[in-house]
Order: C-alpha cells, then structure tokens, then sequence
C-alpha cells in the first residue's frame, strides 16, 4: 500500500477507496498545505440513488472526514443529454420538472451522511443545469470545441462499446464527455473545485476536464476514481434479483435494504465494512476474522451499520427486529412488506407480483414451479393456488432470503 503524508490519502487508501489518481504526489501535498474543495457528479435520471451509488457518496464523506470540502454535483443539465458510459443504448429523455423532482429525492442521501453548513468545510450541492442551459451553441464550439479531438472523443471505452456492439450512440450522447469536462472547468472557476471524483468509468471524463481546464485557464486539478465494486462472485454492486437497491425508504422498505447488506458474501464482509462503514479498522479487522457461521455476526454489524448511516439508526434496529422475528421466531416482523388480499382471494401468481418478489406473472410462474414459492413456510406448486385470508395475516416467501406479508382486506 502505497504511503501517503496527508490524512486524505491514508483515510480513503485505508478505507480501500482509491484506484486511480492523475497525480498522487501533487494531491498528497496539496491536501497537506489547504482544504481541498472536491465534488462528483450525480444524474438526476431517478428519484433516488442506489447502492452502486453509495461508494463515491462515502468518498464525500471521507473528504469531510479528512477536514475538506465535498460538492455534490447534480446533473440537471447532463441529464437532458445522457451520460453513455456503460450504456448499451440511449437515456428516455426526462422532462425538467421530473428531473427537478429527482434531485429532490436525491438530496435525501446526501443530507444524511455529509453536513451542509458555511463552515469552510461544510458540503454545498450545485446544479449544473446553472452554467450549462445558460451556453450559447456556437460559443461552446469556439471556445470548448477546438480543445476536443474526434481521434481522442473515438478512443473513450463508453463510445467504443456502443460502436463494437453496432448499438446507435446519438450526437446527443456523444457531446456528454464535452459538458462534463466543462463542468469540472466551471466549478474549479466558482467554487475553487480542485478534485473530480468518480467510479472507474469516469477516468476519461475526469481527465478530459483536467486538460480542459489546464488549456483554457492554466488551472491544475487533480482526479481520483474508485474501484468498480463487484461482489466476490462477479456481481455488479448494486444490484438485487428484483433490481436496483434503491437507498431512499420510498422506492425500498427498510427491511429489504438491510437484508441485502446481510446477505453479503462471507469474502466481501471486510471490504464492504470498511468502504461503507464509519467502524473503526481494528474492529473491522476482528470481524472479517470471524469464520463458519460466526461471520453471520460480522453480516448483522455491516446490514445494521450502512443501514443506520442512509436510513438512520431506527430504521437499522426495526429491520433487525423483523429479522429475529421472521428466522428465529417464525413470526412475521413488523417492517417486512406487505400486501393486501382482497375479500374474494386471489392467486399465488398474482400475490407474488403484487407484493413485488416478481415483475411479471410469467416470471411469478417460473419461481412457483423452481420450487421457489412458499406460504407460511410451505412450498406451493400450483400457479393456481388461490389465496383466501380468513384467519388473519400469513407470511409468503420468495426463496430463503425473501418475506412479506399477505393481510385481509
């Protein structure tokens, strides 16, 4: 591990944050002399981030834990074009007032884990969409424009897997790489923004908006990206068998979000606690020790701690408590979802879709004939299984790992 001088660099190398940096040496010594103003930047293409989201919404706070200043860039204005890194096809174009709304959502997150005050080294969030609806076309193409080649912009992995896969990529998307080195350009001029950060993908952009910036105002800055986090089985983070694990409570109940958390791969306990946890890394040390089924303990500390740090410490502990209730006691814990049967009954298909385990009825009869359907703990192979809740509430499971809650009317 390389060995860094400024808190900066120890915290997010410890923490297992960094993969690449434009200039180690330079950050290192910048962040040892002044308080480095950093930011990274957030599409507003949902109402809610989601857990592979939530590294680099750490990093931010690791900034502010180190005595810097995090900016949270929201992408009002990028989101009318389409970031296509990773993209095998073009963004649904979204209105202003639903992008509006989205970064409403948004902000919940980041109200929690960063603090917004004046200090020198409170968090601010900006909106791109200030400087960028503002640019007159054939502006940015004088002033940006010459300082992009065709040869390079052809060369960047998210415009090269579109091309090799034949997939359409817009003159829409195409110019995003331009806008976003433009921001990095804007907030180093207005907020003193020395550092971009981002996830792995980013390395392209981030360094499009350094050179930007050095040609256009002789400015240096500096880039850090953090690891494309997978699971230790080659997952992509963030993802569940019902889709994105959203990390606001209305688009997830808390139950669901912290049973992703406990249902981490024993291998990939002590990385996630120490780049999603504030625990402190002997703690963290001890607990990736654990073996066999002590390292169920080591699941509840990572489900309860990243749980209590984006939904807060109650939510944490009512998730929890529906778990003991629902494993160990058989019971049916009060945070678990829910769904209601109506007085005529209905099937087991269309309670498994109704609950959410399951997006279509085809996909809710794949799971009921894997075996993979159960009410009250009994497997249930009848896609025609009627449902008729005369005796109060029972519990339906989607596999081992997935409950609700079926309730009368």
């Amino acid at each position: 591990m390389t060995q860094y001088k400024s808190d900066l660099l120890r915290l997010l190398s410890e923490r297992g944050h960094i993969h690449q940096l434009t200039d180690a040496e330079g950050l290192d010594a910048l962040a040892q002399k002044e308080v480095v103003v950093a930011y990274n930047g957030y599409d507003a293409t949902a109402s809610s981030l989601h857990v592979g989201n939530l590294a680099s919404v750490m990093l931010l706070r690791r900034l502010q834990q180190a005595g810097h200043k995090p900016v949270a860039l929201m992408g009002g204005g990028t989101t009318k074009v389409g970031d296509p890194s990773g993209k095998d096809e073009s963004r649904k174009l979204l209105t202003e007032e639903t992008i509006a709304a989205n970064i409403t959502g948004i902000r919940k997150v980041f109200d929690r884990l960063l603090s917004f005050d004046d200090s020198a080294t409170g968090a601010i969030m900006v909106n791109n969409d200030e400087w960028l609806s503002q640019l007159g076309y054939i502006d940015l193409l004088r002033h940006v424009g010459p300082h992009f080649t065709i040869n390079r912009m052809l060369s960047f992995d998210s415009v090269k897997l579109r091309l090799d896969r034949e997939q359409p990529l817009t003159f829409l998307e195409f110019n995003y790489m331009i806008l976003q080195a433009y921001d990095f350009r804007e907030l180093a001029l207005k907020h003193g923004v020395r550092l971009q950060l981002g996830g792995s993908d980013q390395w392209g952009n981030i360094v499009n908006g350094i050179e930007l910036t050095r040609r256009m105002n002789g400015i240096e800055l500096f880039g850090l990206t953090t690891p494309l986090l997978t699971t230790a089985d080659g997952a992509k983070m963030g993802k569940s068998v019902n889709g994105a694990v959203w990390l606001n409570e209305d688009r997830l109940p808390h139950y669901d979000f912290w049973q992703f958390w406990r249902n981490t791969d024993d291998r990939d306990v002590g990385r996630f606690l120490r780049i999603f946890t504030d625990l402190p890394l002997d703690e963290i040390a001890r607990l990736e020790k654990l073996e066999g089924s002590e390292i169920n303990a080591a699941k509840e500390v990572l489900a309860n701690e990243v749980t209590a740090l984006v939904r807060g410490r109650e939510a944490a502990q009512a998730a929890e408590s529906t778990a003991k209730a629902t494993f160990a006691g058989g019971g049916l814990g009060a945070d678990l979802p829910s769904f209601t049967v109506p007085a005529e009954g209905l099937s087991i298909t269309d309670a498994l879709v109704g609950i959410g385990f399951a997006a279509s009825r085809g996909e809710a009869k794949r799971l009921i004939a894997g075996g993979g359907a159960r009410l009250d703990g009994e497997a249930i192979s009848d896609e025609n299984h009627q449902i008729t809740l005369n005796h109060g509430e029972i519990r339906i499971s989607s596999g081992k790992k997935k409950h609700g809650v079926l309730k009368p009317a």
